[in-house]
């Protein structure tokens, strides 16, 4: 059997393999629930359990069901019976096992196994975990456990010849896929020929109506006998059967019927199309929608104002037109042949009984659900909906009244007035409401020429504007009068001053505008109220009302202001000065050396006063003086702040760092090499460079000094931070490899470079030919040999030299005399 239809050769999923009641039942693990093998495609499979155990002891192999599946195998087409069975993990700890039976076998007579395989894959040390038959493979059986490849031959197979295929998973959990690799061919599957793509499964769905009351369970008769007719499409060897599982399907139980009652809205039918013939099969699905009427739209709530068309426009009721509900609900439905009806209870709708009027006035409170029957007259399909309506009440508008200052220096009785603080008094606070004020009772029933609530200039002192309250849910309008007055008492002004010590001194600083409170307050009455604003206007009009800190907008010096209140009603503006000090203009940080070597000597420390006078501030050092600059004799961190006349300060930090000259330990030199290096290793609290044979260098941080030539040579160190240089005298020792005695006053002598009355001075020197002659025994502290042995001039040649120094080292070799 090919479950689930008829995919490429490659792949085809089993979904019925594990939901269910098919994995708690009859499932392919026994022989007489084997899947039908149909045309070549391959499986991917799981395994759950094994069923009755019926291949113990029928194999050579061992080993029996653990977690198995049955496949029938009946030949189509002769050839071979070949496959590779690989699992999804590639662990090699996932081991499965197969039996083959036949042919011609029958469930109650399986006889012993033709083809088996039971290798363990990890203990028989497989680089992989497949199994299946193969050409390449001689052997019938192998196995158990590390016995084999867990391939077997594959098996020469007649057309008509039934085979049983038992694969069992007796360690691990992995699912396998199955492909068929040999040439014989499996009976083919049918087909639905209401697909025309064979890689499908699925119809149409198919939509239907519930016309049957109650209208609302979704439940009516579904008739599948035309489709039956066109799915088997005048063949004779082809059964249609629908299941209400795919587990149904595929065991081929419980089938519905071809006309049956829907128990969902929505329910998948399983469909199996068989092949009397083979017994072939394939299942498609068909989803079946069993709705009510629903092309319609769901009508809002109807939402109307309180009026006074019965008289009263306080108690709750007023009148409905339906009709504009009826265009809500078929609104763009094309084509909609809809009788409509309203009702006040679902019972009511649902039995077609006391229709409401079109004109309906509601004679309880609201909000009350109204019940609409939608019967489209063209299929029957009846359906229903409901919305509310409600009577909203007229928002709260208070008659209220708003005393501002005149600050403006002109005691006229002009000024300007913020409206909307008392918008919350006009309505009582109730959210959702939207005040706008104007100049006539008529302009604010109109809604027209609303004035500017955010500042309004009053033209009259008192003057009478008129509030529009609406509520911004229900639209409902009311209205009130507000009277409006100009003030004359008056607030104190006072000042601030901060230095700009917040680490930028830019001119802005953080206030405490609480700190001017009791001067902007004092000798008014108690109980006012105060707050601050950045600017006249704002503060006149009461908007962008600032915090109790606030950070200047304008460096160094701003004038912001005061309103103090009395009950929401202007005592007045006050101008609060605002004052940023500047900070000394002073280096903070300073970074000096001081020479040790020139103790008791002392330098000069500074303020770091980077502009003014220094007579212009105050100073305070940590050395407890109170000078510009002092002096100091020795390391260490000297600290002084510097103020000014508005007592702002900053704080200067000097580090005295140590130096001294260099103290020269040692001198290592390595010398009569190819390589001579001198190193020079030296103390002291300096940061020390280096220069050989010339005080004025050039100098370098290294403190080894490399190819140096033989002789004698001053090495000299300097403190980088000047507090000197000292030196001291080394000698290199070498032998030259050639002199030329020819009379030109260049390189006349052979002599040891490096010796001098202070170095080596004790040492001795001899000269031999290269037959071992002693031509010469030479003065250590003397010019040197001059190419003669006993007045005659020696001719040009390799000679010897010996010389042992005064430090007890020796050393022989060899140079050239050139003529």
């Amino acid at each position: 059997m090919k479950p689930n239809l008829f995919l490429n050769k490659k792949l085809i999923a089993i979904a019925f393999l594990c939901y269910g009641i098919f994995c708690q039942s009859q499932e392919p693990n026994d022989c007489v629930n084997a899947i039908t093998v149909c045309g070549n495609s391959s499986f991917v499979f799981d395994v759950n359990g094994e069923g009755v155990e019926e291949v113990q002891g029928l194999s050579s192999c061992g080993s029996g069901e653990n977690n198995s599946v049955w496949f029938q195998i009946t030949i189509a087409n002769s050839g071979t019976l070949a496959f590779t069975l690989t699992p999804s993990s590639n662990a090699i700890t996932e081991d499965y096992d197969f039996f083959l039976f036949g042919p011609n076998a029958t469930c109650g007579n399986l006889g012993e196994t033709i083809r088996c395989s039971t290798t363990n894959p990890q203990a028989a040390g497989q680089g992989n975990n497949l199994t299946g038959m193969s050409p390449d493979d001689p052997d019938p059986n192998e196995g158990p456990g590390a016995d084999g490849d867990s391939f077997v031959s594959d098996l020469d197979v007649l057309a008509g010849e039934t085979y049983f295929l038992v694969i069992d998973r007796p360690v691990g959990n992995s699912p396998f896929s199955l492909e068929w690799t040999g040439t014989a061919t499996f009976p083919e599957s049918p087909s639905n020929p209401l697909l025309a793509n064979p890689n499908l499964t699925s119809l149409p769905d198919l939509d239907l109506c519930d016309n049957v009351a109650p209208f609302d369970d979704l439940i009516t008769e579904i008739d599948l006998t035309a489709l039956t007719q066109d799915i088997i499409n005048g063949q004779s060897d082809v059964a249609v059967s629908y299941h209400n599982t795919e587990n149904d399907a595929n065991v081929n139980i419980n089938p519905l019927g071809e006309i049956f009652t829907s128990f969902f809205s929505t329910q998948t039918i399983f469909i199996r199309i068989e092949n009397t013939t083979t017994n072939c099969y394939i299942i498609n699905t068909l989803d079946v929608n069993v709705t009510g009427l629903s092309n319609f739209n769901t009508p809002t709530t109807y939402e109307l104002c309180d009026d006074d068309s019965d008289g009263d426009d306080q108690n709750g009721q007023t009148s409905f037109d339906f009709d504009v509900k009826t265009q809500e609900i078929i609104n763009g439905i094309l084509g909609a042949n809809y009788n409509i009806s309203y009702h006040l209870s679902q019972t009511d709708a649902e039995a077609d009984a006391s229709p409401l009027p079109t004109i309906f006035t509601n004679t309880t409170a609201t909000p009350t659900e109204i019940f609409v029957r939608i019967e489209d007259l063209t299929s029957g399909c009846v359906g229903f909906t409901s919305f509310d309506i409600v009577v909203a009440a007229k928002p709260i508008a208070n008659d209220v009244s708003l005393i501002q200052c005149d600050e403006d220096g002109i005691p006229e009785g002009f000024t300007t007035f913020n409206l909307n603080e008392i918008s919350n008094e006009v309505t009582s606070n109730v959210p959702n409401t939207n005040v706008t004020y104007h100049l006539s009772q008529s302009d604010a029933q109109n809604n027209i020429n609303p004035i500017n609530s955010n500042a309004f200039d009053n033209f009259f002192n008192p003057q009478i504007v008129y509030a529009r309250v609406t509520n911004t849910l229900t639209g409902c309008v009311s209205f009130s009068e507000v009277s409006l007055e100009v003030s004359t008492t008056s607030s104190n002004n006072a000042s601030l001053a901060v230095c700009d010590d917040d680490g930028t001194e830019d001119g802005f600083a953080t206030f405490n505008l609480n700190d001017s409170n009791a001067i902007v307050l004092a000798g008014a009455p108690a109980g006012l109220d105060l707050q601050y604003y950045e600017t006249y206007e704002d503060a006149l009009v009461e908007s962008n009302p600032l915090g109790n800190t606030f950070t200047n907008t304008i460096p160094y010096n701003q004038t912001i202001y005061a309103r103090v209140e009395n009950s929401n009603a202007c005592y007045g503006i006050s101008q609060i000065e605002l004052t940023v000090y500047e900070l000394p203009q002073a280096e903070t940080t300073f970074e000096t050396l001081y020479c040790l070597n020139g103790f008791p000597d002392t330098i000069i420390l500074d303020a770091g006063i980077l502009n003014g006078s220094p007579s212009n501030f105050l100073f305070e050092w940590s050395t407890g003086e109170s000078t510009a600059t002092i002096e100091v004799d020795a390391p260490g961190s000297y600290n002084v702040r510097v103020s000014n006349v508005n007592g702002c300060f900053k704080d200067r930090t000097i580090t005295v760092l140590p130096s001294n000259i260099a103290t020269i330990d040692d001198i290592e030199v390595r010398d009569a090499s190819n390589n001579n290096s001198i190193t020079v290793l030296v103390s002291g609290e300096g940061d020390y460079e280096y220069a050989l044979d010339d005080i004025d260098g050039p100098y370098q941080d290294s403190n080894i000094f490399e190819d140096v030539l033989p002789g004698l040579y001053t090495v000299f160190v300097r403190d980088k931070n000047d507090c000197g240089i000292s030196e001291e005298l080394v000698s290199v020792i070498g032998f030259p490899k050639f002199f030329t005695p020819n009379g030109d006053g260049t390189n006349e002598f052979w002599q040891v470079k490096g010796i001098n009355n202070q170095f080596q001075a004790n040492s001795t020197i001899f000269i031999f030919d290269r037959f071992g002659k002693l031509l010469a025994e030479l003065d250590p502290l003397g010019p040197g040999w001059n190419g003669t042995y006993n007045g005659a001039k020696m001719p040009a040649s390799d000679y010897w030299f010996k010389v042992k120094l005064e430090d007890g080292r020796t050393f022989t070799s060899h140079f050239s005399l050139v003529r």
